[in-house]
């Protein structure tokens, strides 16, 4: 897997460019902002976008599609978990009005199922529903390339917050233990904010986690 990592937005959301090596077909996860700056990036590499996965529907992770897609000028599905509808749907629960000071809603084409897989651009990926900061969030786990994009629902050393509308920490604490530690130990682990860290790490030092 070829990755490229965004910071982009107003809390600094890691937004991921991903490509199998020798396919020029691409994929974006979370374009939570600067939504024409990556469509210019694809574009410089020689990509072209297959799908959209979205960790979640908070304005900092999904506030960038319209940009990016009309700045493309070609539709392409926007994917996400099942559980997600009123997040993307309510402003209350999306947090568009605090993010971009103004209502927004968000759409998603496909819902996928938990467990359920896809093989998008060459890359092959699962579903791992992890509800909790929101009350559809969910991990991309691409086994084949040992990797997994955790969105807000894993950090290193810290778990999403959980005082937003939806959120639970009981909730969080639970699909994490049961959907994300039973993984691989040296998974690498791409949260949607700050830097990466592995699923053995986690294991042993996330205080959330450690029994």
């Amino acid at each position: 897997m070829q990755m490229q990592r965004f910071v982009v937005g107003p809390v600094e959301t890691n937004c991921y460019v991903i490509h199998k090596e020798g396919v020029r077909e691409a994929l974006i996860i979370d374009p939570g902002a600067e939504g024409r700056q990556l469509a210019e990036h694809l574009k410089e590499e020689g990509l072209h976008l297959a799908a959209i996965l979205l960790t979640h529907g908070h304005a900092d992770h999904a506030g960038g599609i319209e940009a990016l897609l009309q700045a493309l000028s070609y539709r392409v599905p926007v994917i996400t978990h099942v559980g997600e509808r009123r997040t993307l749907a309510d402003p209350t629960y999306n947090l568009s009005p605090w993010i971009l000071a103004h209502d927004q809603v968000f759409h998603a084409d496909m819902f996928m199922s938990d467990e359920e897989e896809q093989d998008l651009a060459g890359l092959h990926f699962r579903l791992l529903a992890t509800p909790g900061h929101t009350e559809g969030g969910c991990c991309f786990y691409f086994p084949y390339d040992n990797v997994l994009f955790s969105g807000d629902s894993l950090f290193a050393g810290s778990l999403g917050r959980t005082d937003f509308p939806g959120g639970s920490m009981s909730r969080l604490v639970a699909s994490v233990r049961e959907k994300l530690m039973i993984l691989p130990e040296d998974t690498r682990v791409l949260p949607g904010h700050e830097g990466e860290t592995t699923i053995g790490d986690e294991r042993v030092h996330n205080p959330y986690l450690v029994s």
